[in-house]
């Protein structure tokens, strides 16, 4: 029965050294080198156990840290120009300062870069509409034509087709009215009346379509001058009035 290791993988070697200060919540000013230096050891050796090829600046830091933990061991320290310790530690923790600054500045950057991705871009405006121009440009779309395409488009609509279980049906319903028809109705009742109400004839037929061709006629007689119309008692009502001949002496 075999089982899998999984271990987390790292950028680089100062990114595996800030994982073990985090972890032990370790002073970054003062590393316990000896300890640190095993840790990294240990993870180097288990990604050989797990046939893991490492990385050759894993490498060189892991010598790096063992040959800062051997100055340790030194019982002359080595001192500067005016005669201090030098502490070994001092030139690792410098490197690690600026690796976990540059690497906060990244993490804000790429939060940044993903809120601009998820906004909505304000292109320029006369870019837009050309390219929104190419989109109904017919002799662009015969250019990328071809049989292939035209058969996929032909097989879809035949399939439509063949898909239908309905048939849509239009049926023509010729009415029983003609505009010459109501104008010939509606000049014969002005005949025998000076003023007519438009309710009245309405209460004549009150079916829509017979209502909409008098309407039609109403106006029709009204350009050509024969009946003229005048504002009416009630909502929606007017008097259609009969027009007299002018004549001429």
């Amino acid at each position: 029965m075999s089982f899998e290791i999984k271990l987390p993988l790292f950028e680089g070697p100062f990114d595996l050294m800030l994982f073990f200060i985090e972890r032990d919540e370790l002073d970054i000013y003062d590393i316990p080198i000896s300890k640190i230096t095993n840790d990294f050891l240990e993870y180097i050796h288990q990604l050989e156990k797990m046939e893991i090829e490492v990385a050759s600046d894993f490498i060189l830091f892991a010598a790096t840290l063992m040959k800062i933990k051997s100055k340790m061991l030194i019982p002359r320290p080595q001192l500067n120009e005016e005669g201090e310790e030098i502490d070994p530690r001092e030139e690792l923790v410098r490197h690690l300062l600026e690796y976990k600054k540059y690497k906060s500045v990244i993490g804000e950057l790429a939060t940044m870069e993903e809120t601009q991705f998820s906004k909505e871009k304000r292109g320029n405006i006369a870019s837009e509409l050309k390219q929104l121009s190419k989109v109904d440009d017919v002799e662009a779309e015969i250019q990328d034509l071809d049989l292939y395409k035209m058969l996929k488009v032909y097989q879809k609509v035949m399939a439509k087709f063949a898909a239908r279980t309905d048939e849509t049906k239009h049926t023509v319903i010729q009415y029983p009215y003609t505009i010459e028809q109501q104008k010939d109705f509606v000049l014969e009742k002005v005949s025998f009346r000076a003023q007519v109400p438009f309710t009245e004839f309405i209460e004549y037929k009150p079916d829509k379509i017979f209502v909409i061709y008098t309407f039609l006629a109403i106006l029709e007689l009204l350009q050509l001058s024969m009946v003229t119309i005048k504002i009416g008692e009630g909502f929606n009502n007017f008097w259609v009035e009969k027009t007299e001949p002018v004549t001429t002496a």
